[in-house]
């Protein structure tokens, strides 16, 4: 397998297209965390751990790399990579060491602002981990984790991702959405002007259309089209999945205040490639999304989507360059003002960013 870079070489495709990133990850794994994700039982676990092997460290050298292939990327959003556990603090209340993975991003994102790396504001927002079932206990943390950022906490993500199949993520808790301590630390994120990013996997949409109901105000952004499944108790069913995953973001896209981010389908539990031998082209990986992808645009509109990379994740697909360009042939029949809201304009609303 070759997820690491290697693959089609592309050129990319209209280039001159602003693109701020909205979803990727930045972390330094030991040989020792390696080891214990290697070890993992589930198949999301098995089928990261070769991207974590060969993505040891993806700060922002790499980063930046990926961003100067080709394409015009003007800002990024981090988003948390909790299941690493990356640059959490070591010592100090457990509740607060997510902090530690906030002040990294910060140090990251201020390197990107010395103008030393060029004009690119890597991590213009940022999202962290904050565990939110602790109820009113959480404003503790979020604001911790406020004042880590630096003027660029833009939002939360906390674990509520979850199926009854176990084999495909492990042991969890179903419907920690709809917990009191949940509810009760969500609660607290429309006040503080933040967001929430909501990584679930798709038979867990209901849970997100009931908190999107509860909390009209409250900014929620649906991660990687919702996360369809396509391994274990789910393999060989897409055609009956589908129409379920449609009515259920149809009832979604019914709350104003939901976007989707457009992405993440190169991912172990989709079912679609994903590390595949050889690494498809462009062309492929825009057929092979073009279902989720086109649905969601329609249902939601463009104003409410954002295309994605969750890099280094997406290697899983292919290249940066790659990836963006089946994302421009999945967007070749919108209007300029379309393309320029999923590139980079709904992105930028959503997270608060400036352009």
């Amino acid at each position: 397998m070759s997820p690491f870079g290697e693959g089609p070489r592309e050129q990319a495709i209209d280039p001159q297209i602003p693109i701020v990133d909205p979803h990727h990850h930045l972390w330094v794994l030991t040989e020792a965390r390696l080891g214990e994700i290697e070890r993992g039982e589930s198949v999301f676990a098995r089928g990261l751990a070769p991207i974590f092997r060969g993505r040891p460290r993806y700060t922002i050298e790499e980063l930046l790399a990926d961003l100067r292939s080709g394409h015009d990327v003007r800002a990024t959003v981090a988003v948390e990579a909790g299941a690493t556990g990356s640059m959490y603090r070591a010592r100090g209340p457990e509740e607060l060491r997510s902090v530690g993975e906030v002040e990294y991003i910060t140090g990251a994102a201020a390197m990107a602002a010395s103008g030393m790396f060029g004009d690119l504001d890597v991590a213009a927002g940022i999202v962290g981990n904050v565990e939110l079932r602790s109820g009113e206990a959480s404003a503790e943390v979020l604001e911790a984790h406020i004042r880590a950022g630096g003027g660029r906490y833009r939002g939360v993500r906390s674990s509520i991702c979850w199926d009854g199949d176990q084999s495909i993520l492990g042991a969890g808790q179903p419907h920690v959405t709809r917990e009191p301590g949940f509810r009760a630390g969500f609660a607290l994120l429309e006040p503080l002007g933040l967001c929430y990013d909501a990584f679930v996997f798709e038979p867990q949409i209901p849970d997100v259309i009931d908190l999107a109901r509860d909390f009209p105000r409250t900014q929620i952004v649906l991660e990687h089209v919702g996360t369809p499944l396509g391994v274990a108790a789910y393999a060989g069913r897409r055609e009956e999945r589908f129409p379920i995953w449609r009515e259920n973001m149809e009832l979604l896209a019914d709350c104003e205040n939901v976007a989707v981010k457009l992405g993440g389908l190169a991912s172990p539990v989709s079912g679609l490639s994903y590390l595949a031998e050889p690494p498809p082209d462009s062309e492929r990986l825009a057929a092979e999304w073009r279902p989720y992808i086109e649905t969601a645009i329609e249902l939601f509109g463009a104003e409410r989507c954002m295309f994605e990379s969750d890099f280094p994740v997406g290697l899983g697909a292919g290249p940066y360059t790659v990836v963006w360009n089946a994302f421009k042939r999945l967007s070749r029949s919108a209007s300029p003002a379309e393309r320029d809201a999923l590139f980079a304009g709904t992105a930028t609303r959503v997270y608060r960013l400036e352009r």
